[in-house]
């Protein structure tokens, strides 16, 4: 279960959310708004290190695997 980053795009709170899948949909938790991931922080691979392939995107991204 990764930890992502999102961001509400009502309130404008940014906050990490451990989530099941990087499909989940993730509610804010101050004003219960809708809310978008935020790809602006450091991406980590399974192991824990860096990942200098990652985009942050796991849709399109192939550096975790």
């Amino acid at each position: 279960m990764p930890f992502l980053q999102y961001k509400c795009t009502n309130c404008g709170k940014r906050f990490d959310e451990l989530v099941r899948s990087y499909t989940d949909e993730v509610k804010c938790p101050d004003c219960g708004g809708e809310t978008a991931r935020d790809y602006s922080g450091d991406m980590y691979s399974a192991t824990g290190k860096a990942s200098k392939k990652c985009s942050g995107n796991c849709r399109t991204c192939g550096g975790c695997r």
